[in-house]
């Protein structure tokens, strides 16, 4: 959401303003607010993106969206905690679907965009995550996959994605404000996290600018 289209494709981003012009108004609840929109829902749930950059290095950033996460497979106990209050749409290749109570999620669908009704701003949207037996599971690493409470960190009773996870997601937009967060994070991540992320580039994305970066920190 927020400068990407409906496409889950990094390369096809909207600026802010034209977003809005197709999609309709952001306004982008924080992770404490929905720590209240979603108080009983019984699935795990965390925050991804600048939201979790931000946890981790108290560096305040513009936020256009807010990232959740949960398990694809929870999907049908997310749906039914909050149908009755707003409108869900699910995002993908092919655009937006209304998601009306009792309508399939499409499998090439991987989001899932939330609003109160069509006059209502956008205030979220779900990643849906794919495990491995229980195990979350890296969408830009498939290989990689480990316990949810290994790969997210909590405080205040709102769960975030690790910053070196969030940071390999980035990898793949090269936006100024990936750069910024990288500035941010990186003298606070272990020798653990920055050589994971080290080790990402390297194997992913070899010539990245952030190449140089990881390679002289660790």
């Amino acid at each position: 959401m927020g400068e990407a289209t409906a496409r889950q494709d990094e390369q096809t981003w909207l600026p802010h303003s034209e977003f809005e012009r197709i999609y309709g108004p952001l306004r982008p609840l924080s992770p404490a607010e929905a720590k209240d929109v979603l108080a009983g829902l019984d699935v795990p749930w965390w925050v991804a993106g600048g939201w979790a950059i931000e946890a981790f290095t108290g560096v305040a950033r513009p936020h256009e969206d807010l990232d959740l996460s949960v398990f694809r497979r929870d999907l049908p106990a997310v749906r039914e905690f909050l149908e009755p209050r707003f409108h869900l749409w699910a995002a993908g290749g092919e655009g937006l679907l209304h998601l009306a109570p009792g309508r399939a999620m499409p499998d090439s669908s991987g989001q899932v965009w939330v609003r109160e009704h069509a006059l209502a701003p956008w205030i979220c949207e779900f990643l849906l995550n794919r495990d491995v037996e229980g195990r979350w599971q890296s969408k830009r690493d498939p290989s990689f996959s480990a316990p949810l409470e290994a790969v997210t960190w909590e405080r205040d009773g709102v769960r975030y994605l690790n910053p070196e996870l969030v940071l390999s997601h980035k990898v793949a937009t090269g936006r100024p404000k990936d750069d910024d967060d990288l500035a941010a994070a990186l003298p606070l991540l272990s020798p653990e996290q920055t050589a994971y992320l080290a080790t990402f580039v390297r194997t992913h994305a070899p010539g990245h600018p952030w190449r140089s970066v990881l390679d002289r920190a660790t």
